[in-house]
């Protein structure tokens, strides 16, 4: 398989149709057989956009889900407690803290559905290779609470094993379904590069550097066994309706997390300062290949072309040119709200990851 040069993180903005017949299946004035046709039709647009932007690989859009994570819409188990991961979200306006109210693990797993009953339909209608995000098992650590998880899983440790297992189940249907690229989206990772998090996670207690290490191995754990594929890890830095939880360069934990990630691609946000420099991308290994994120999803501004080339360029100084790819720094829709960017600047964004990438990489 060629090296994708271009290509996306995963979520596109949903259409207004789809939205709003969403919101009338919750209130019983739309059968689900109308959403389910939206649906469809909103897989297509976003296949359609991606190919005409000259991507190299391409997702459904995650027309179908609620939002990126789809943790709670895959699998039972999880009811509404009091903590949450204690994140405070930054953007225009005032600052917002997670709510009081968050999923947590208080039932033993059990399925909903798989995320591969959504890709016959991308795979019959794809005309490039298309790519499945799942999140990753290690960022389930947010959902156990030792005050109420406890009873369904001692540990947290046991209940994210669960979470890894059923994960290898949708990525076995998805490997005999013939998907060759699987993304896992990680923004537990990007939380810990930011200082006054590790404090707060400090203070109550936790082991950081022990639970990196776990994780990391948790993560790598999942793709072992599977051949034929792209495994791919997207670490997140927020991005929630154009909002960010995280600040702080890769450094604080790329000498643990780059080397140990048994994975082919590495998705990177770069498209603020607050990511800092290129310099961790010594710690990524040989052969591994760094998307940098450099295109933003959270402002409809346009990047300057010759700008992201000049970036390209300094990271070749420290990666080979042969090991980078390009793309948006997250998708443009994690939660379904979207961020603040209209259709036409998501399409002028991709258009240039596109043209970039095809320019470089020629």
């Amino acid at each position: 398989m060629s090296t994708p040069r271009a290509e996306t993180v995963g979520s596109l903005l949903r259409p207004y149709e789809l939205l709003a017949a969403r919101r009338w299946l919750a209130e019983g004035t739309v059968p689900p057989e109308r959403v389910r046709e939206l649906e469809d039709v909103a897989v297509l647009g976003a296949l359609r956009l991606q190919e005409a932007s000259g991507l190299d690989v391409v997702t459904d859009g995650e027309m179908r889900r609620g939002g990126w994570s789809v943790t709670t819409e895959l699998l039972d188990g999880f009811e509404p407690r009091a903590g949450g991961p204690g994140l405070t979200w930054h953007g225009e306006g005032k600052d917002l803290r997670m709510g009081s109210a968050y999923p947590t693990v208080v039932r033993p797993l059990t399925r909903r559905r798989s995320l591969a009953d959504d890709y016959p339909f991308v795979a019959e209608h794809a005309r490039v290779r298309a790519k499945v995000c799942m999140p990753a098992p290690s960022y389930h650590r947010r959902f156990w609470y030792q005050k109420h998880s406890a009873a369904a899983y001692p540990t947290c440790e046991d209940f994210l094993v669960a979470v890894r297992d059923l994960l290898r189940e949708d990525v076995a249907r998805l490997v005999e379904l013939g998907c060759d690229y699987v993304q896992l989206d990680a923004p537990n990772y990007g939380s810990l590069c930011d200082v006054e998090h590790r404090r707060r996670l400090e203070a109550q207690g936790h082991d950081l550097d022990a639970e990196l290490a776990y994780d990391v191995a948790l993560d790598s754990s999942l793709f072992e066994g599977f051949t034929g594929i792209t495994r791919a890890l997207h670490v997140c830095r927020g991005n929630a309706a154009g909002r960010w939880h995280s600040t702080g360069g890769y450094g604080t934990i790329a000498k643990q997390l780059f080397p140990g990630l048994d994975v082919d691609a590495l998705l990177l946000e770069y498209d603020s300062d607050r990511s800092g420099d290129f310099e961790p991308l010594r710690c990524i290994r040989d052969g591994v290949v760094a998307v940098l994120g450099l295109v933003t999803t959270k402002t409809g501004t346009l990047e300057d072309a010759a700008a992201v080339e000049e970036r390209i360029a300094e990271a070749a100084r420290i990666k080979p040119l042969a090991e980078l790819a390009l793309s948006p720094q997250c998708g443009f829709a994690s939660v379904a709200v979207g961020n603040p960017v209209t259709p036409d600047e998501q399409r002028a964004k991709l258009e240039l990851v596109g043209r970039v990438a095809h320019r470089v990489w020629r």
